[in-house]
This record gives structure tokens, C-alpha cells and sequence, in this order.
């Protein structure tokens, strides 16, 4: 996007999330305090600044009533926000760049999980399905030597735990470094070696510590805005986005699952309830009312998608109008990254 804004002298602009970062309303992130953090308000924000901006500039320029063109972009959640201002602000945007845009609120995502295994291959998979299964072993037996492993002590949530599990090799596919995590699996699990080392060993290079930490329940029940721990102040937003807007709650399939099977719709729902409330639940039907999911109507939206990203099935990947919605399907490209203006947040996503 740099390269094309230089060469077509345009500016970009990036904006931080409401409460993400140092944009926080409030000193407590309580989930009293949380009920103003939602995509609508986000994209409303938007609107807002980029008609200050255009003023400012105006009056930097002593231009009165002139428009620049604005375009938006963005990637995955942040990507979704962009084609949904296209859609919601139309007279404010001429177009919008929607890279591996999350655009459909899913309440069960088992195919997040199989596209895992299909990306990571034959015998990755099934490297990382005897992982799981290790896993799920070891935690019946001596729990806390598992998650020593991995440097998952503070994880008391044995299913918090899993998650994680789960979650390291997502990151592997969705940032474009599968090699690093499936090599040395493979070969481990065909030369006999320990596999849970293998894979302890890649998790602790790849994810940091206080990654870690930020799965855990316990720690996302913190309502302090704290800067050293700023990863698990975001994943307690993103969370609360995923419990009241967008669910992707990121389940085991029926059959021939990676993750384990205790990671299902009641631990989401369990994690839900425990950290922000009884009374928040995911309203997965209103979202895509409000927003079309991929039936989206707006027009001059691209969408790309990397075939190996599992974000792409919440994501638009057929076009109904080819002049409204241009598509862009990479092969063997995992989530698409591009500069933002439009923050992404949290993880996962």
C-alpha cells in the first residue's frame, strides 16, 4: 500500500481501535465499562475522523468544501471494518480493500479447524492430532509437567490450555510460516523422537510469554489498563467482541479433529460467561443482519483471500456481481497483510 500511495501521491492514514492501545474511555475495563466497544461504534468513529481530517486539511490547504478521495484497507477483522465502512458510509469512501475480511459472524466455526489440516498436510496433521492426543493424556495424568512444557503453568483451565494448543499451529498457517512448525514435527513423529518437545519447543520460540499468559481465564478477567501487559488487556477486547458480536468460536470438528475435542461450543460459552458476565452471548444472527455477512450489499469492495488462511471461510470467496465485488483468491497464501489503517487486534483473528 506504501508503494501505491507514493505513486499515486496519496497520504495514509491509520487510526487506533476505540480502547485498544492508549484509546481507552475508561481507567477500568470493566464489562459495564466495555458496552461501548463494538464494530458499529468503531466504524462510527471513522466517519467522524476522516470528515475532521478532511476539514483539517482543507483548512491547512485554505481549500473550502473540497473532497479528496479516501479508499480504505485493512486485513482480517480490521479488513471486515473496511468493507463494512464502504457499505455504511458510502459518500465518505470511494472504495475499499478487504484482505481476508472476516465480513460473516459464524457461532460455530468448525471449518476453521479443518482448514488447518488441510493447509498443514497429511503428515503434519497428523502429527499435530497425535500432539492433541498427548496432550489430553498427559493433563489426566500429571497436568502441571504438560504445561511446564510449554510454560503454561498459570494456565489453570485445562481447556485454556488446549486452546492454546490449538492456537500455536493456527499461527503457523495464518502468518505464513508453516515449514517452522511442521518440519521438525514430521520428523520427529517419524523418527521416533518426543513430539511434545518438538512442538513445546516451537510454541516457546514463537509465542511469548506473556502470549501465554493471555490465554488464560484468570488473566482475562483483569479489568486494569496495564501497558507491560498490554497483550492480555487486548485479548480481553477482542474477547469481548467474540462473546457479544462475532463468536468464531473456533470448535473441533465432529471427525478427525486437530484441536481437541473439549475445546467446544460450552467452553466458549463457559469463557464467555466467566470473564465478562452471565448476560453476554454472542448475537451472531444481528451482526450479519446488520452487515449482510457475505450477502453484503455495498459495491466497489476487493476482497482477497489466501487459500491457506482458515479465516477465509468467514470471509466473502464468491462474487454475485463481479462489477460490485471483485475477488482476489491467492493459492498458497496464507492470511493476506497489508499496511493498516484500520488496526488489527488481538490475536487469532
Amino acid at each position: 500500500m506504501a508503494v501505491l500511495a507514493k505513486k499515486f501521491g496519496a497520504a495514509i492514514v491509520s487510526l487506533e481501535h476505540r480502547y485498544y492501545g492508549k484509546s481507552s474511555p475508561f481507567k477500568e475495563l470493566t464489562t459495564h465499562n466495555l458496552q461501548y466497544l463494538s464494530s458499529k461504534q468503531a466504524l462510527f468513529d471513522l466517519a467522524v475522523f476522516r470528515n475532521y481530517y478532511q476539514e483539517l486539511t482543507n483548512k491547512k490547504q485554505n481549500l473550502s468544501n473540497y473532497e479528496n478521495s479516501w479508499f480504505v484497507f485493512g486485513v482480517s477483522y480490521p479488513g471486515a471494518l473496511s468493507a463494512w465502512f464502504r457499505l455504511k458510509f458510502p459518500h465518505l469512501t470511494c472504495g475499499s480493500l478487504a484482505s481476508s475480511a472476516v465480513v460473516l459472524a459464524i457461532y460455530n466455526f468448525p471449518d476453521f479447524d479443518r482448514q488447518i489440516g488441510v493447509s498443514a498436510g497429511p503428515a503434519c496433521k497428523k502429527a499435530l492430532q497425535e500432539v492433541t492426543r498427548l496432550a489430553e493424556e498427559g493433563l489426566s495424568t500429571s497436568a502441571n509437567a504438560v504445561k511446564s512444557l510449554f510454560g503454561a503453568e498459570k494456565l489453570n483451565n485445562d481447556g485454556d490450555f488446549l486452546y492454546l494448543l490449538a492456537d500455536a499451529a493456527v499461527m503457523a498457517f495464518q502468518y505464513g510460516y508453516p515449514d517452522v512448525l511442521c518440519s521438525p514435527l514430521v520428523e520427529a513423529n517419524s523418527s521416533g523422537k518426543d513430539l511434545m518437545v518438538a512442538y513445546a519447543d516451537y510454541v516457546k520460540n514463537y509465542i511469548s510469554d506473556g502470549s501465554v499468559e493471555s490465554y488464560g481465564q484468570q488473566f482475562l478477567k483483569k479489568t486494569t489498563i496495564d501497558a507491560d501487559s498490554n497483550e492480555v488487556t487486548s485479548s480481553r477486547l477482542w474477547w469481548y467482541q467474540v462473546c457479544t458480536e462475532f463468536a468464531y468460536f473456533q470448535v473441533s470438528p465432529s471427525n478427525d479433529s486437530i484441536r481437541s475435542s473439549k475445546v467446544d461450543t460450552k467452553y466458549h460459552l463457559d469463557l464467555c460467561k466467566n470473564v465478562f458476565g452471565k448476560d453476554v452471548y454472542p448475537e451472531v444472527d444481528i451482526t450479519n443482519v446488520y452487515y449482510g455477512g457475505t450477502s453484503i450489499a455495498g459495491s466497489k469492495i476487493i476482497f482477497m483471500n489466501g487459500s491457506q488462511d482458515p479465516w477465509r471461510h468467514a470471509s466473502k470467496q464468491k462474487s454475485s456481481d463481479n462489477s460490485k465485488y471483485p475477488l482476489c483468491n491467492m493459492e498458497n497464501m496464507e492470511n493476506i497483510h497489508v499496511k493498516l489503517p484500520i488496526p488489527r487486534i488481538g490475536k487469532s483473528l
